[in-house]
Formats: structure tokens, sequence, C-alpha cells
């Protein structure tokens, strides 16, 4: 793939993740305190190994407050796991609107992936810890990801209707391509040896190639 083709998959998608900020809309200060201490918890303890008091370690705040703002450990989760498939669902909209299927599939594996990398703490909560959400609430998450993921088998379906990408199982590919990119948050940190521009630019090649893409 040409520089120039990743570039504008650069373009066009650092708008959809740069400066996001994953806790916008909470509707307190106190709120966004508990989801980020929450985030911090989950993802050093898991939900099984984490309880209320080590969730509000080191806030200065008491379990009485988590309770004004969430009704229980899980219901927290759900609230921080929510979030994170709002904006990634947001992502894929965004995406796979553009017209021209390539560049939908550039785009989207550049902006998807870099979301995962920036916000790695939370999405490997989002994303690795949902085994612990009640039926009900596993189910509501189970739809916003499944109306992302028909846009992406509709991106898929059109490029290979076009004689842009290489025939193949539509639903099995487009769950590769976001467990691709959903795998980031596992290992990403500190010390990774890409930033998220790069490692979006990095899968946005990766992507293509998947799909037969060739400039």
């Amino acid at each position: 793939m040409t520089s120039a083709a990743v570039n504008r998959a650069a373009e066009l998608g650092a708008p959809l993740v740069a400066g996001r900020d994953p806790w916008a809309g909470v509707p307190s200060a106190t709120a966004r305190t508990i989801m980020e201490a929450g985030v911090k918890a989950f993802g050093a303890r898991g939900f099984h190994g984490t309880n209320l008091k080590g969730i509000i370690a080191g806030t200065g705040l008491s379990t009485a407050a988590l309770y004004v703002h969430f009704s229980s450990k899980e219901d927290l989760l759900f609230q921080i796991s929510k979030r994170g498939y709002v904006e990634t669902v947001e992502i894929v909209e965004a995406a796979t609107a553009i017209k021209d299927p390539v560049e939908s599939l550039r785009v989207l594996a550049y902006a998807f992936t870099r979301w995962q990398a920036e916000q790695h703490a939370a999405a490997r909560v989002v994303f690795y810890e949902s085994e612990a959400l009640t039926a009900e609430h596993a189910e509501e998450l189970a739809e916003l990801r499944y109306g992302g993921e028909l846009k992406i088998r509709a991106m898929i379906e059109q490029g290979v209707d076009d004689g842009v990408f290489l025939p193949g199982e539509v639903r099995g590919i487009s769950a590769a391509l976001l467990s691709l990119s959903i795998d980031v948050a596992r290992w990403y940190g500190p010390r990774a040896p890409y930033t998220p521009d790069e490692l979006g630019r990095l899968y946005s090649v990766l992507a293509c190639r998947m799909l037969g893409v060739r400039d």
C-alpha cells in the first residue's frame, strides 16, 4: 500500500478518535472519579478480583458514595462498558459511511485500532471483562455491537461486489477485522513499540491485505 493511501486513512481517521473524552457527559465529577477508579481497579485485578473498597481506594470517597451513582459493582462495569461500546460504534458508523469501500476499510482499521491503543486501559475492561455482566446488560451491549458489525459487513459486501475485495465469508472476515484491533487493548501500554497513530497506520495496511487490496 502506498504511503499516500495510509496518510489519507490517517487524515480521515484521526478526527474520529483524537480528543475523545470517554467520560464526557457523566453527570457529576464524583461519578467520573468512580468510573475512572473502576477502570483502574478492574484492569489491574479483574472484575471478580475487585471489591468496592478496592475501587474507591485513593479516591477519598466512601462505598456509600459509589451506591449514590451506581446500583452495584456490576452496574459500574456496565456503565463503563456501555460508554466504550457507544464510542466504538460511533467510529464504525463514521468510517463505514465513506462511500469508497477501500477507503472506508482503511479509515475503519486506522481509527478503531488507534482508539484501542489510546484508550487501552478502558478498552481492556470493556472488551475483556464482559462475561461478568448480567444477561440483560450483556444483551444490550450485544445489540450495540451487532449494529456496528452489520455496517462493517455491508461495507465488505460492497467491496466484493465492486471487485476490490476478495470474496469470502463476510461474517467471519468482519469478526476477524474487529478482533485484530480489539486485541491491541490486551497488550498495549506505555512501553509499546508503536504510537497509537503508527499502530493505526499499520493495521490499515493489514486490513487491506486481509481483503486482498493491492495498490
